[in-house]
């Protein structure tokens, strides 16, 4: 078993993969930059290995797949101790197949048709859709909460791959506490979390800076 990692640490959905591999307690993973700024996605190389070119991107030995929900549900899977991560429960696989599919259909395109003009494209300043879109985003989710955690009682791969992504969205558009509170007390419940502090916050931080130089 040979696990290789393509990955910038600046990325939502591979954050969600790095607390993945923290809460298996992985240790023997290899970890590839792929500098997305540089192209190097787009080898012919890495477009071999991945039609989508995207990362994060997993291979094992022969094996590769990519997409961070599949990778995290995989690791899970093939790793994990038990299902606790990823009940296979049916009730319980559903609510958080629903949170996963509300992270790729809703979070990340907010995030992504947000900061790709910015970090790609030279644009100095978050749209006013954007903005709209995020608060959207937050307003929908706010009312999912009806236990602690996303998807019940306990930290599920649901809060891993959400977090990511709105724990990136509160750097563009912080979440009013007000409006918002069950959102911004998870989301600190969550902070909290140590594979969210090494899995996370190294690459959210690098976020904050990247949008800090870019919209001076």
């Amino acid at each position: 078993m040979v696990l290789t990692l393509y990955k910038l640490d600046a990325s939502p959905p591979v954050r969600a993969v790095y607390m993945t591999i923290e809460a298996l307690n992985l240790s023997d993973v290899q970890y590839i930059d792929t500098n997305l700024f540089k192209g190097e996605h787009l080898t012919e190389e890495f477009i071999q290995m991945n039609p989508q070119h995207t990362i994060p991107t997993l291979k094992e030995d022969d094996f590769v797949i990519w997409d961070s929900h599949a990778i995290c549900g995989y690791l899970i899977a093939k790793y994990g101790k038990d299902d606790s991560l990823y009940p296979t429960e049916p009730k319980q696989r559903a609510i958080i197949d629903q949170r996963l599919h509300f992270d790729s259909g809703v979070l990340f395109p907010a995030i992504r048709g947000t900061l790709e003009p910015i970090l790609f494209h030279g644009q100095k300043y978050i749209k006013d859709e954007d903005i709209v879109k995020i608060n959207s985003a937050y307003t929908l989710i706010e009312k999912f909460f009806t236990a602690p955690w996303l998807a019940g009682d306990e930290l599920t791969l649901a809060d891993i791959c959400c977090v990511s992504s709105i724990s990136t969205l509160n750097e563009i558009v912080p979440i009013n506490g007000s409006l918002y509170p069950n959102l911004l007390a998870w989301l600190e419940r969550c902070s909290n979390e140590d594979i969210c502090k090494k899995g996370n916050e190294p690459g959210l931080l690098q976020i904050r800076q990247m949008l800090k130089s870019k919209l001076e």
